[in-house]
């Protein structure tokens, strides 16, 4: 089943800067062959469930081994089996829309 997931992962280690931390993650679900889109406040990916799923714990563990003793990780996810839908779809739906709504 294909999934597409919202995931933001904190470190709870005390120190301001997180960057060093997302970028780990970015390499792990790249490495893992996934789609994703990085924004301010986490991270989009999509892909197959047990591929995501196991991917998220990767950084999870990667985390803990940076030196982080505890995360905390909000994850929102949906899944559609209707019919196929990526990230992109959902984004150029919404903008399509817009671009009606805006006058010329």
């Amino acid at each position: 089943m294909n999934v597409i997931v919202d995931l933001c992962i904190i470190p709870m280690n005390g120190k301001t800067s997180l960057s060093p931390y997302i970028a780990a993650c970015q390499r792990i679900l790249t490495d893992a062959g996934l789609s994703i889109r990085l924004h301010a406040y986490g991270t989009n990916i999509e892909g197959e469930w047990d591929t995501v799923m196991a991917a998220i714990k990767a950084c999870h563990n990667k985390v803990h081994a940076m030196g982080a003793p505890r995360i905390s990780t909000t994850i929102k996810l949906g899944t559609r089996v209707d019919k196929p839908q990526t990230m992109d779809e959902k984004v150029q739906h919404v903008n399509a829309i817009l671009d009606e709504e805006t006058p010329v």
